[in-house]
């Protein structure tokens, strides 16, 4: 917290701050006959009529009156993590998008409208880096008719938690209605460790996804665009560890090859086979094939309520970068926008 020169702590942040990382302390139960405080950091994403808003990293955000003001004062960006590769939010957001392709996509300004049937948020939702082109309520209205042309809710991916990323379009979404769904971390690793990690289970790479892979994915009954999307990506391959003759495979994944970065996904062990280390071998012998292809890097997405999943990446030296959110259009609106 800001402290003066005479030991007083001061608040020194104003409504021009709104946009930058703040520390605050508040009087969590103003009043009271015993007076109890609140720290909170994250980006100030309002301040109107007197109500404070703070979007905090994992997306959460936090309301109060300013009344309740202790102290409060800019702070620098959350320092840079001291493992792993370097990277910024809009890099990773697009090898991302790159390495899960939507069927169908279309320009608004800077950001991509992406389609594919239905298949993922992430493949049908805008993917808004930069500026649309025109003001925010333009292009969320040509948003929700692009979608609703289509017979898709609108759906926008916003992230929060690193340099760069969109808490006040967070805060604007939230501000007109805008429904959070899920989210969902990205972690990054330096890959090379994770290539060493070598056991005795034979896991098998192709660039099919065959229907032995397919009977061991979760997504069941995958269609043809389904297809396009898990196959899409600059170089895909799929990994699988063969099960009992005749029955699915005991644990499959995908990786895509991007440059430096090799993005894991749908990594899935058979019920009976788990805590056997078949999702780790499977993730090294990707990770061996893609440093073939000169990537260094690792990253990988896992929703943010996955406690057994977190804990396995973080074993294997893969730390959280940022978080980001599914905001869905207010379903009074899509209705009518779809009419």
């Amino acid at each position: 917290m800001e402290i003066s020169a005479q030991g007083r702590l001061e608040v020194r942040i104003t409504p021009a701050d709104v946009g930058k990382r703040v520390s605050v302390r508040r009087l969590s139960e103003p009043g009271a006959a015993r007076e109890r405080f609140t720290d909170t950091v994250g980006v100030l994403t309002s301040w109107d009529h007197g109500v404070l808003m703070i979007t905090q990293r994992g997306g959460t955000s936090v309301r109060f009156q300013e009344t309740s003001l202790v102290a409060g004062k800019v702070v620098p960006a959350a320092p840079a993590r001291r493992r792993g590769p370097a990277a910024s939010y809009e890099e990773l957001a697009r090898v991302a998008s790159r390495g899960w392709r939507p069927v169908e996509s279309e320009r608004l300004g800077e950001w991509e409208l992406r389609a594919a049937g239905g298949y993922t948020r992430r493949a049908n939702s805008v993917l808004p880096l930069g500026d649309p082109g025109c003001p925010l309520d333009a292009a969320l209205t040509a948003v929700r008719r692009w979608y609703g042309e289509r017979g898709l809710p609108a759906y926008v991916q916003a992230a929060t938690g690193a340099e760069g990323t969109q808490e006040l379009l967070c805060a604007e979404l939230e501000r007109r209605g805008w429904v959070l769904e899920v989210t969902t971390e990205v972690w990054t690793g330096a890959l090379a460790p994770l290539a060493d990690r070598a056991g005795d289970a034979e896991v098998v790479l192709t660039r099919e996804a065959d229907d032995a892979w397919l009977a061991r994915y979760q997504r069941k009954g995958v269609s043809e665009v389904a297809l396009r999307v898990l196959t899409g990506g600059p170089s895909v391959w799929f990994a699988s560890v063969p099960g009992a003759a005749g029955a699915a495979p005991a644990a499959i994944g995908r990786c895509v090859v991007d440059g430096r970065w090799a993005g894991f996904a749908a990594v899935e062990v058979a019920p009976e086979r788990r805590r056997q280390g078949l999702a780790t071998e499977v993730m090294a012998a990707l990770a061996r094939r893609a440093l073939d292809e000169g990537a260094s890097a690792a990253w990988l997405q896992v929703e943010t309520d996955n406690e057994p999943a977190k804990a396995m990446y973080a074993g294997l030296g893969l730390t959280r970068h940022h978080a980001y959110h599914h905001f869905r259009e207010p379903e009074e609106r899509s209705a009518h926008d779809q009419s």
